[in-house]
């Protein structure tokens, strides 16, 4: 795929300052935030919630800004953030179509390992985030839809092209470069976690440039997310580990 961004010195501002946000501040504050919803959770029957409000509102103030720098900046056409219809999709349908299979056997496994009581790996790293009730399962859809089109606009839509047009990266480097800040994003999640966090974003970033699109990536990181956070039974304190 061909990236051509040009930022104005608005734009520019913008985006440098969200990005030193999203590597900088966001992973050490959602670490503070996920202990902090940790030690409230059993004790406070709406902690849950509140979070995940204040999560998926900072996601799509994180949209607003990459609006705002759009506007800004008339040189980023909307093709040059993955804002486009998808390309080459025969190069990529068997790697969906793999992908897809995979997330359904998989669903279907985890949830026997759940009700028989034995501990989901990978689930010990959000256990706090799993919700308990039909409210906080809303909210936990909510939110999985917000980080399917939030995150993959930002971290892989703007990033990239911050890489190609301000750093003069490659797309491949810049790729890279975008990866790892959307990795460090997910620093509550301990090692463990960040180990899936990076094979799924190396996937999505795959699928992304590939097509020229961010269609698909949303479309797999919504599907995801909704798996891990609604269609899987929340633990019990017994089966659930340490996530670092």
């Amino acid at each position: 795929m061909s990236i051509s961004a040009s930022f104005s010195s608005p734009g520019l501002f913008l985006t440098v300052a969200l990005t030193a946000y999203l590597a900088f501040v966001s992973p050490w504050l959602g670490r503070r935030q996920y202990d902090r919803l940790a030690s409230r959770r059993a004790h406070d029957p709406r902690a849950l919630t509140r979070a995940y409000r204040l999560w998926i509102a900072e996601e799509w103030i994180w949209v607003a800004v990459l609006a705002l720098i759009l506007v800004l900046s008339p040189g980023i056409d909307l093709a040059d953030v993955g804002l486009a219809k998808p390309d080459n999709l025969g190069r990529v349908a068997p790697m969906i179509a793999g992908m897809s299979g995979a997330l359904v056997i998989g669903t279907v496994l985890l949830r026997h390992l759940a009700r028989t009581g034995r501990a989901v790996p990978g689930q010990a790293a959000v256990a706090e985030l799993m919700p308990r009730t039909s409210g906080e399962r809303w909210h936990a859809l909510a939110m999985a839809v917000t980080a399917g089109v939030c995150e993959e606009i930002v971290y892989r839509g703007l990033l990239i092209a911050f890489g190609v047009g301000v750093l003069g990266l490659g797309t491949a480097a810049a790729a890279a470069l975008a990866l790892v800040v959307f990795v460090a994003g997910h620093l509550y999640q301990g090692w463990k976690g960040l180990v899936v966090v990076a094979l799924l974003g190396f996937w999505l970033t795959t699928v992304y440039l590939s097509t020229g699109s961010l269609l698909l990536p949303i479309m797999a990181h919504i599907l995801i997310d909704v798996r891990g956070l609604v269609c899987m039974p929340a633990p019990t304190r017994k089966t659930v580990g340490h996530a670092a």
